[in-house]
């Protein structure tokens, strides 16, 4: 089950509306770690840049997916997720929405 969110793509027409700084491991907020989800209508691309993350759909917590350098994860709009980080790592949320 765990393909069904894995290989989800930013839909047609969407547009880069804000980029988060890089975090590390010492500087990523502490929410990021907890469930949470993106606004409706907002996607979100999790970009990894050095290291290793573990992305967890609320909706599938037994079915982990593991993130590493140069690998991104998109983020249906309002959908329950978080973090788990694995060593040291580097990365960064995009958001997208679907301009008027």
């Amino acid at each position: 089950m765990a393909a069904l969110h894995r290989n989800v793509e930013l839909p047609a027409g969407v547009e880069l509306v804000r980029t988060t700084d890089t975090f590390t491991n010492d500087t990523v907020p502490a929410g990021l770690l907890k469930a949470h989800r993106v606004a409706a209508g907002v996607w979100g691309r999790l970009v990894v840049h050095s290291g290793r993350l573990v992305f967890v759909f609320e909706d599938q917590p037994g079915r982990p997916i593991e993130l590493a350098a140069t690998e991104t994860l998109v983020i249906p709009p309002a959908t329950p997720h978080h973090l788990e980080l694995d060593g040291p790592a580097t990365f960064a949320v995009e958001f997208y929405k679907i301009q008027d």
